[in-house]
């Protein structure tokens, strides 16, 4: 089966996101005192987006489990059921970051494969807040910003971080101690560390309250930033907040990316993006949240090398078609431009080799499916989608988008 079928979104509101940002790119009225962090396009289990397909409104993960030759072509359905599964294995998501997320890392597939198995053994539920292995899958995922976007990711080197803690009184002990330890042992010795040692480490930073005079590329900032927007008691310091000394402090510009393999620490700070991933819930946290935290197995799992942030540059305003780089093998991200009054981008066509999910990021489309069906009543032979629609477009469709209003749409895909 083959076609085009439209597809609506679902949305997370966790009390880090923002308050109209998404709300106003979907384009549905925001309610006073409401979050809005995340939109998820996709079909995990948790929360699957609701397909439209023969007059209905179904779970695309259902929609998928009857028709699972929609998600890979034919040239492809054999390399890529043995490698990733018969699930849809993306998920596509719009973040708005208004407070710093979780200091947190995902584990490889064969981790996330014991912990599942772990867990189930042990008898707690998947909608246990204490849960750390919500399926079997892994997590690589890679972000485009929307505008500009402060994260961390990464150790960084173990010079910079010595200088890092040496120009600063309350942590050159600290630096002494790296001296003489691998990032490994150091970052588990301040992970583990008491009240009393945090306090040492911290209160004179905290005390000093010069935020708003300090760059955003300096650790100070994001640690008093942080401390005031989360309301951390002071006498119940968050060990988090030792990972702006230790971790890269990355801006990404609007349209640049950043990819964060399995096990990276990483934490987004601030602003908005887009967030493509394997198709997992699987986080495990290491502080600044109120959720589950569990650093034995954060321990476990991270990766504690050290890390020169590469950034996956910006397409070009004059590419119609372009795809950010990777080397994840569960999917792959596309920008498609259009612009009616100079005929950029008027009349793309493509074909895909599996399924895939088209957002309209701004302006307006017509997307036409020209693959002939046999049976007509199973496909949208014609969607108009505007800024904040979506449809999921089968495996092996021949399809032509045609610009309506000046805009750009993404696509996520698999590799191809």
């Amino acid at each position: 089966m083959t076609g085009i079928y439209k597809l609506t979104g679902t949305l997370q509101q966790y009390a880090w996101g923002g308050e109209n940002y998404i709300p106003n790119l979907i384009q549905f009225p925001a309610q006073a005192k409401q979050t809005y962090a995340e939109w998820w396009l996709g079909a995990h289990n948790s929360s699957p987006s609701q397909i439209e397909f023969n007059g209905t409104s179904m779970p695309l993960n259902q929609f998928l489990n009857e028709h699972p030759n929609v998600v890979y072509g034919e040239k492809s359905a054999v390399k890529n059921r043995q490698v990733l599964g018969d699930e849809l294995p993306y998920l596509l998501k719009i973040l708005d970051v208004k407070q710093p997320l979780s200091i947190q890392l995902h584990p490889t597939k064969a981790q996330a494969e014991i912990g599942f198995a772990k867990e189930n053994a042990q008898g707690i539920a998947l909608t246990d807040p204490k849960r750390t292995y919500k399926d079997r899958n892994h997590k690589p995922e890679m972000m485009i910003a929307l505008s500009d976007f402060w994260l961390l990711h990464g150790f960084k080197t173990k010079a910079k971080i010595l200088d890092s803690l040496r120009s600063r009184h309350s942590l050159q002990a600290l630096a002494t101690q790296l001296e003489t330890q691998d990032l490994r042992q150091f970052y588990t010795a301040v992970m583990q560390a008491n009240q009393a040692q945090l306090a040492e480490w911290l209160l004179p930073i905290l005390a000093q309250q010069n935020a708003d005079k300090l760059p955003l590329n300096d650790p100070d900032y994001w640690v008093q930033y942080s401390q005031q927007a989360m309301n951390i008691p002071l006498d119940k310091l968050d060990a988090g907040l030792m990972c702006f000394y230790l971790f890269n402090i990355v801006e990404v510009k609007q349209g640049e990316g950043i990819f964060q393999d399995a096990g990276i620490p990483h934490a987004y700070l601030r602003g908005q993006n887009i967030e493509l991933m394997a198709c997992s819930d699987n986080v495990i946290r290491g502080g600044l949240t109120p959720k589950h935290v569990d650093i034995a197995e954060l321990l476990k799992v991270i990766d504690c090398r050290e890390v020169v942030p590469e950034l996956i540059p910006v397409a070009t305003e004059n590419q119609t078609e372009f795809t950010y780089h990777t080397p994840a093998k569960d999917f792959a991200l596309a920008t498609i431009r259009y612009n009616p009054q100079n005929n950029l981008a008027n009349n793309i066509q493509g074909k895909t080799q599996n399924g895939s999910i088209l957002l309209v990021m701004q302006g307006e489309i017509a997307l036409k499916s020209k693959t002939a069906q046999k049976d007509t009543a199973l496909s949208t032979a014609e969607l108009t989608l505007k800024q904040g629609q979506s449809a999921f477009i089968c495996a092996d469709t021949e399809y032509e988008i045609t610009g309506m209003q000046t805009g750009y749409a993404v696509l996520a895909k698999l590799p191809e």
